[in-house]
């Protein structure tokens, strides 16, 4: 071992300490300025495996709600980052003013608050039981802020789950990727379901698998590992009709083997939603804003 002089080990900690600080905060204050890294909900929330061990846990969805039959011809509609806190819902109650004689439910892709603050998802709850069909939620990282995972498993429930499934046309499939992954026990949960899934189904989740290549750079964090990424579409496959997702504030659309991922800008600043058409022929969607 060469021989250090003496001082030389404390001038370079100096160096670090001064220089090597620098450089972090410059690498890191973009990101802290960021929703994408979501560092508060990585600080303060819960870890997947505890919220996946209260799967099928419904506290919020009635057994009618979670009893879901439909036809072959149907539609219903997807929103997603109402981002509603106590003060405001950002107008989700005008959702109530949209909805039509052929949409049978609805689909908020997380989000719903700002912080998880259980005011405000008390808030949504109230809002939505007011809608003459079903409203499903999807658990967002904004939703698990400040460790408020027991916020969304008292008032809520589960944040994976199935809606419809064997002996339906069609199956819900409501995914946790709060966390911005899926876990291999989700993923294996996943295949199971589309073992004998119907000939309709739709996942749903918040974080966007994919993302505009007009995006900045900020935003390239969003999904933790793309080789799981690639397993979720391996497992999808064929099986099916859609994906849809939420947290970029962008409309986002692929297209792969047959199936659509789509994910919808931002409800609170856009009032944008997405209604889904489905029959016998296939699916198709169409992009609007509520009042």
């Amino acid at each position: 071992m060469d021989p250090v002089r003496p001082g030389a080990q404390k001038r370079r900690r100096g160096f670090f300490s001064r220089r090597g600080a620098g450089l972090l905060c410059a690498w890191a204050l973009p990101l802290l300025a960021s929703c994408r890294l979501d560092v508060m909900g990585t600080l303060f929330s819960t870890d997947l495996d505890e919220r996946l061990r209260d799967k099928n846990v419904f506290n919020f969805l009635s057994t009618e709600d979670r009893g879901l039959v439909l036809d072959q011809s149907y539609s219903f509609i997807v929103l997603s980052d109402t981002h509603i806190t106590p003060e405001t819902s950002n107008g989700f109650e005008n959702i109530f003013g949209i909805i039509t004689c052929t949409d049978k439910f609805i689909v908020l892709a997380g989000d719903i608050t700002d912080n998880g603050n259980a005011e405000a998802l008390q808030k949504f709850i109230d809002i939505s039981r007011t809608f003459p069909i079903p409203c499903y939620p999807v658990l967002g990282n904004h939703d698990i802020y400040f460790g408020n995972w027991q916020t969304w498993r008292d008032l809520i429930g589960s944040s994976c789950y199935a809606i419809g499934g064997v002996g339906t046309s069609t199956e819900l499939i409501v995914l946790d990727s709060a966390g911005a992954f899926f876990g291999g026990p989700q993923l294996d949960w996943l295949a199971l379901q589309l073992k004998n899934a119907p000939p309709n189904v739709f996942v749903f989740t918040h974080n966007s698998l994919f993302l505009n290549p007009g995006l900045d750079w900020e935003q390239s964090t969003d999904w933790t590992d793309t080789r799981e990424r690639a397993k979720f579409l391996h497992i999808l496959g064929r099986s099916c009709r859609g994906v849809f997702m939420g947290h970029l504030h962008k409309r986002v659309e692929q297209r792969i083997n047959t199936v659509s991922y789509v994910a919808i800008e931002d409800y609170k600043s856009h009032r944008a939603y997405c209604r889904v058409h489905v029959s016998p022929q296939g699916i198709s969607y169409e992009f609007n804003n509520a009042p």
